[in-house]
């Protein structure tokens, strides 16, 4: 992407339009070709921070669940050392969440039993 490209989306009222954020994403796209170009498998180099295998948590509030854990602060530095930005443990962790690699559902929770089976 060029300078202008970041321009125009700086000016794109549907996205966060925060330039570093917006460089961030370049790099980290860059840094993810680098990763495949090199033979490296991403879901294989995600997966291996929970042995390939979702983590299932059993919180009984809301307030239990943590923002970031120790896995998410080595994903977040291994990320960092591949180049990436804005991947702090943090980021991280809501990522595991939202991709299945951690169930931080709450044991009562209907959509718990749905994302074990």
């Amino acid at each position: 992407m060029t300078q202008q490209d970041v321009d125009r989306l700086m000016q794109e009222p549907r996205i966060v339009r925060n330039r570093m954020k917006i460089n961030a994403i370049i790099t980290n796209a860059q840094a993810y070709l680098t990763m495949i170009q090199s033979g490296e498998d991403f879901s294989q180099f995600l997966w291996q921070f929970v042995d390939g295998k979702t983590q299932i948590n059993h919180w009984q509030h809301k307030s239990e669940i943590p923002t970031d854990t120790v896995i998410s602060k080595h994903l977040s530095l291994a990320l960092k050392k591949r180049g990436f930005k804005f991947v702090g443990s943090t980021i991280c962790y809501a990522f595991m969440q939202a991709t299945g690699m951690v169930n931080d559902h709450l044991s009562n929770c209907i959509c718990r039993q749905k994302k074990n089976e």
